[in-house]
């Protein structure tokens, strides 16, 4: 099989309107190989190795909107949690210990030869996804640097407060689920997959929302209805490979991302409402820094690439691919009717431009990519066998 890789692209940069802000230096890490995945390097259309880290972007006098929003979270947003008497749990999933010990071996290995059809580059990727859903403690903290939303005491009455912790308790379960089927399946190395996700919650994520809630919201918007695709479309190798209480776990999973989506973008659709200049900007600035997986900084202490490995795989499984990457472009495009906004400022027209012209331009760039053959590389998360990226 091929893959493609993506040399550097300069993509039209968005004036910024307000104060210089406040900058570090983050640098990151270049693969030894030079090679980026076909959907990182679309995603990114740029691969620079270091770039300024912003924060406090938003302008204070924004603070006002969040505030006056607070009745139309209630309202419009908290709605969309499910009731815990009404969310599904793990163990409904697993086998279960309560019923007898012959009962639960037999379920155990029921469940080791259900997965016996599934792909080493199957397992590499439920992996992944497992330690993404499992790093909840990187995304609550980046959801509280947040301006105007954030919880600042940790158990804060505010709505925009309520629906984070509402949030992070459902998708805990997801990386719970996900991470005790992997255990009990016997396919792969949980003491590996155990220390990258230590050192994953440790490096933390750099999304780039600069800790402005236009910009964040944007990000989450993004990645909610990737990581919708992503389980939907393992749910769907699953069940090819055999599997149809793992196709029903990831379809499950699928479904939360997917009302979550919902509410982000709803929040873009009303911030769009109510300041659409400075929404217009904060999409356009997204789009050019590019969404990134959070655990892009995933390390497993063996392989330093190990992000844009999983992310090879993935564009060659059809899991998450740049074509993917392309249509939501057009989906959110089309949602938010951006093409259609008016009476914006010069510099929002430019955004406005800019991000309307991506979906073309990322198909364009997927035509022109170069051509790779695949070659092997070990994951320790499979006991270091060799799978093609």
């Amino acid at each position: 099989m091929q893959t493609t890789s993506f040399s550097q692209y300069n993509i039209p940069s968005i004036a910024w309107v307000s104060p210089p802000p406040t900058t570090t230096i983050l640098h990151h890490k270049i693969t030894s190989s030079g090679r980026l995945s076909r959907v990182l390097a679309v995603a990114s259309l740029t691969a620079t190795p270091s770039r300024h880290q912003v924060t406090h972007s938003m302008p204070p006098e924004k603070l006002e909107i969040f505030k006056n929003l607070e009745s139309w979270v209630s309202e419009s947003i908290l709605p969309l949690r499910k009731p815990v008497q009404n969310c599904w749990q793990p163990i409904e999933f697993l086998p279960d210990p309560s019923q007898g010990p012959d009962e639960f071996e037999q379920e155990v290995r029921d469940l080791r030869q259900r997965v016996l059809g599934l792909s080493d580059e199957y397992f590499v990727l439920l992996v992944g996804n497992m330690l993404t859903e499992d790093a909840l403690p990187t995304y609550q903290t980046v959801f509280n640097t947040f301006d105007g939303v954030r919880d600042e005491t940790g158990s804060s009455p505010c709505p925009w407060a309520i629906w984070t912790r509402s949030w992070s308790a459902e998708e805990n379960r997801h990386g719970d689920l996900l991470r005790t089927y992997l255990y009990l399946s016997g396919r792969v190395d949980m003491l590996m997959i155990e220390k990258t996700l230590q050192y994953s919650i440790g490096a933390g994520a750099d999304i780039g929302a600069e800790n402005n809630p236009y910009m964040g919201f944007v990000y989450t918007s993004f990645q909610e209805r990737a990581t919708f695709l992503t389980h939907g479309n393992m749910a769907k190798l699953a069940k090819e490979g055999g599997d149809p209480v793992l196709a029903r776990i990831c379809g499950t999973i699928a479904a939360d991302e997917k009302r979550h989506e919902k509410a982000y973008t709803r929040i873009i659709e009303k911030l769009l409402e109510v300041d659409p200049n400075t929404t217009m900007l904060a999409i356009g600035n997204m789009m050019k820094k590019r969404i990134r997986m959070p655990l892009h900084l995933m390390y497993d202490g063996q392989d330093p690439n190990i992000f844009e490995h999983f992310s090879a795989i993935s564009e060659r499984q059809g899991v998450y691919t740049s074509r993917d990457y392309a249509e939501m472009l057009d989906f959110f495009i089309t949602r938010w009717e951006l093409e259609k906004l008016e009476g914006l400022t010069s510099e929002a027209r430019r955004a406005q431009d800019f991000v309307c012209g991506l979906p073309c331009k990322v198909r364009k760039l997927e035509n022109r990519a170069k051509k790779l053959e695949s070659r092997p590389v070990k994951f320790s998360w499979i006991f270091n066998k060799q799978v093609g990226v």
